[in-house]
């Protein structure tokens, strides 16, 4: 059941979202191309995008349903094509990123080779800033990753190479921290432990949560428990999470760390499920069987989704389920890959070329608040405008981005899950808006 409360929890201004400078997108008179405004024209165009995936490693749960979404979004821009009467070809190399910051690299200098020169990727945040820092701006290639949202990407000097299409986590902390203080009736005299993964995503997420705690009038049982994801065990860190008794516990991790975390905190005979909470990189179905349903029972946890009213969002649900592989079920983080590859080609159309710098000045226009709203069920008519030299506003499968001048989306829903009952099922059951204030 939807609490109303919570829905309006963070409406919050376009001031706060962008870090103290108003910045909601530019209209059609400031900044960058203004949508687009010059017109692609009608010149064929052979766009490569790279697909930068973790099919291995720490996020390999989230892999398969993103390199689908990827699929799905290729076949629904060869549509358009076809339906707008182009001469466009676009072609799809997938590379396995292996949730490793080396790893992922080589994938984009790979996807590079074959000619990439716009990459939807990396997924975690400690593999997107090496990619964009060694391969994506060095190299001018347009980089939209659907899934890293660490808010160290909002500073990072990419000259308009970096975007995402899911919301930093200067979102996600405040969203969780009010989630908490509903539940617990108030975040005054409650006390918080918070344990995260040693990596860009884990240090600024435990600190973009505690400050939000904070500023609710909550407390800290202590400094946030950091740790390696790659030890063998967590039997200590286990014990400092649980220490003091707190209120509620916090997690931020990946799944592959996880299976051992989650048993080690079990093992302490102090660990809640029901006052547990985790972050985007551990709202997966596939944790209700391992670490399995000890663990996870009655967890919740907050991650980037789409708005359950918006017809575009339902139809890219629809579209998904009734697309092959049927046996890829959806993830988190998959209708925002979606949009990161259609923003790839909408981009070069708007450009009227496939130079990654040239892509790259124009794709946050064509994603934020100015011009004309067209969905990913409309592409035709997107493309047409954009030809034409129209500004548009995609709103994507994942709801409305609103990238804003450091290339962040800064609107979108936060979906809140728990892992129910004795078999752990993961099912949604909230959801809060944030969006910027135009």
């Amino acid at each position: 059941m939807k609490r109303p409360s919570l829905a309006v929890a963070l409406a919050l201004s376009c001031a706060v979202l962008s870090g103290g400078l108003v910045a909601c997108g530019d209209d059609d008179d400031e900044g960058g191309s203004g949508g687009g405004g010059g017109g692609g024209g009608d010149a064929a165009l052979d766009l490569v995008i790279g697909n930068s995936v973790p099919l291995t490693g720490d996020l390999a749960d989230f892999g398969p349903p993103g390199d689908k979404a990827a699929q799905v979004a290729i076949s629904e821009i060869e549509k358009a094509i076809m339906e707008s009467g182009r001469d466009d070809t676009v072609e799809l190399v997938t590379v396995d990123n292996e949730t490793n910051p080396q790893a992922a690299v080589q994938a984009a200098r790979s996807a590079s080779a074959d000619g990439a020169t716009c990459l939807a990727g990396a997924w975690a945040s400690a593999d997107t800033i090496p990619t964009a820092r060694s391969v994506s701006i060095r190299d001018e290639i347009l980089q939209i990753s659907p899934a890293s949202t660490a808010d160290e990407i909002s500073t990072l000097e990419d000259d308009g190479f970096l975007n995402r299409t899911a919301p930093p986590d200067r979102f996600q902390g405040p969203t969780l921290a009010n989630a908490i203080a509903e539940e617990l009736g108030g975040a005054e005299g409650k006390t918080v432990s918070v344990g995260a993964r040693n990596d860009a995503y884990g240090n600024g997420l435990a600190e973009t949560f505690t400050a939000a705690w904070e500023e609710l009038g909550g407390e800290l049982t202590g400094e946030p428990v950091i740790y390696d994801p790659t030890q063998p065990s967590y039997d200590s860190e286990a014990q400092d999470i649980v220490a003091g008794n707190p209120d509620a516990i916090v997690i931020v991790d990946f799944p592959e760390t996880f299976v051992k975390v989650g048993p080690a905190l079990v093992r302490t005979g102090k660990f809640d499920g029901a006052k547990t909470y985790v972050t985007d990189g551990l709202v997966s179905a596939d944790l209700t069987a391992d670490p399995g349903p000890e663990v996870m029972s009655g967890i919740r946890g907050t991650a980037p989704g789409a708005p359950d009213d918006d017809q575009a969002s339902k139809a890219f649900g629809t579209l998904y389920e009734s697309s092959p592989p049927n046996d890829v079920e959806r993830q988190v983080f998959d209708a925002q890959n979606f949009d990161a590859v259609v923003l790839c080609y909408l981009a070069a159309v708007s450009a009227g070329s496939t130079e990654g710098a040239d892509m790259a000045d124009v794709v946050r226009d064509i994603s934020a608040p100015g011009g004309e709203q067209f969905t990913w069920e409309q592409l035709p008519e997107a493309i047409d405008a954009l030809a034409a030299g129209d500004d548009i506003d995609y709103q994507g499968a994942s709801g409305p981005i609103d990238m804003n001048e450091d290339g962040d989306a800064t609107a979108g829903v936060y979906d809140i899950y728990e892992f129910k009952g004795a078999s752990a099922e993961l099912l949604p059951i909230d959801e809060i808006e944030v969006a910027a204030a135009e």
